[in-house]
């Protein structure tokens, strides 16, 4: 249960980092706006968005556990991970989500400045992971 706690934790502290490291990166791109304008259009988005992402780091702490994952080093690693093997998805993501299709968004894909936020978000989500599930 401490994996998922962790997760939940390290998501958590990840959606309130997103304004500053958006700036800090030069990009609009948002993973809770990814995950909540992709379940609704309507006003809640926000919501949506920061209850998927925070589930979503909880069921990635949980795993991450389950499997031995401790410390900082292996949380770090293990986010990265998981983001390499998704980002070709962002392909997808730029054909199918609304902020791609109305031009809020460019190009996710080939977007360094999307990849080198996703790279840093991912960093300090399994930092923080693998600091509260240690040895």
């Amino acid at each position: 249960m401490r994996g998922a706690v962790a997760g939940a934790l390290g998501a958590a502290v990840w959606a309130a980092a997103e304004p500053a490291l958006g700036r800090a990166f030069g990009t609009t791109f948002s993973d809770v706006r990814l995950l909540g304008r992709a379940v609704t259009r309507g006003r809640l988005w926000p919501v949506v968005g920061v209850a998927v992402h925070v589930a979503n780091g909880a069921a990635f702490g949980w795993v991450f556990e389950r499997v031995g994952g401790r410390g900082v080093r292996l949380g770090v690693l293990a986010a990265e991970a998981e983001n390499l093997a998704l980002w070709p998805g962002m392909a997808l993501v730029d054909r199918f989500h609304p902020d791609c299709r109305d031009g809020t968004w460019p190009r996710l894909l080939t977007n360094p400045r999307t990849f080198a936020y996703e790279a840093t978000t991912h960093g300090l989500f399994g930092a923080l992971l693998g600091a509260l599930v240690r040895e």
